[in-house]
């Protein structure tokens, strides 16, 4: 196997692993397809739940029935220089979103310019999206590259998380894994009630692979991994699968799943006879891995995180 998945990697190190749109080279190997540049609509179409792995738009305030709770502080900060802080444009644009019915505190709609909230407790949601008020707060999309081991520290002296944040002054933590032998996008953090969320089962957060595999994948692949293959610790499958690229003797396609447990997506293409020789993860929720190099990283920006955090319930 080890032999099988080293053969399978590209011989260009250098070469940039993610691809968000579909397309790329399954393998450094003889007789694998040719093309690595992105083409629109290559490969076959999805199959499987339409919705899976799709990020759901954020709800837009609806107007209540009925009295609603007084969400107003006394001895607080208006709401529109709150929201201003927060990136959202001047106080006269803020003060727009709120008179238009777009803005929430704690749940309830507000319509009222002269509100007061306290920024370190209020919930505030704007056209359904949370807008994170702690400015201390930081979350992190990191490209992690081949043989780094999914640790802020390690203590067999193995590459580490840590370097690519070593000039950050918080102190993050990353959220899931990937293995080591694995690539991709991997969130770092210093929120842990996103972190948690994000992590719980709960949630369903979709993770979307870019899997290379030995030999040609046959039709009724996709059969065994919607429906579901028996695992030594229980049955698993995907939420969506296609079929990017494929040669009689290796394949790309791309899954969608939820699920998190121990090198999931590489044991369930072992047992139905394709091993994968790279695995590349290019979306969590929302988050794209886009076009950022192995080993770089960058700061989610405001409509990014309040779209994550929605989508957790945040």
């Amino acid at each position: 196997m080890s032999s099988a998945r080293e053969g399978g990697r590209p011989a260009a190190r250098g070469q940039r692993s993610e691809n968000t749109s579909g397309t790329g080279r399954p393998g450094g190997r003889s007789g694998a397809p040719r093309s690595s540049a992105p083409r629109t609509g290559a490969g076959r179409g999805w199959a499987g739940d339409a919705q899976a792995g799709k990020s759901k738009p954020p709800r837009r305030p609806v107007a209540p029935k009925g009295p609603q709770p007084d969400v107003h502080v006394a001895d607080g900060v208006r709401l529109q220089k709150v929201l201003a802080t927060a990136g959202l444009g001047s106080r006269r644009a803020c003060e727009d979103l709120i008179a238009a019915g777009r803005v929430e505190v704690d749940g309830v709609l507000v319509r009222e310019l002269g509100v007061r909230v306290d920024p370190e407790t209020a919930v505030i949601h704007v056209d359904g999206m949370r807008i994170q008020l702690d400015q201390s707060l930081v979350t992190i999309a990191l490209n992690k590259p081949l043989g780094v081991v999914s640790t802020m520290h390690d203590p067999e002296g193995r590459p580490a998380l840590t370097q690519f944040v070593a000039t950050r002054p918080e102190r993050l933590f990353h959220v899931g894994r990937l293995d080591a032998d694995s690539e991709g996008l991997l969130l770092l953090t210093n929120d842990g009630e996103l972190a948690n969320r994000l992590s719980h089962p709960k949630y369903e957060v979709s993770k979307t692979y870019l899997v290379s595999v030995e030999g040609r994948v046959a039709g009724n692949v996709a059969n065994k991994l919607l429906h579901g293959i028996e695992l030594e610790d229980g049955p698993a499958k995907v939420d969506r699968y296609r079929v990017v690229d494929t040669t009689p003797q290796a394949s790309m396609v791309e899954v969608v799943l939820h699920e998190g447990r121990h090198r999931i997506v590489r044991r369930m293409f072992e047992e139905i006879g394709h091993p994968v020789t790279r695995l590349v993860r290019t979306r969590i929720g929302s988050i794209h891995l886009g076009n950022l190099r192995p080993g770089a990283t960058r700061v989610l920006g405001r409509t990014e995180l309040g779209t994550l955090m929605s989508e957790v319930g945040l």
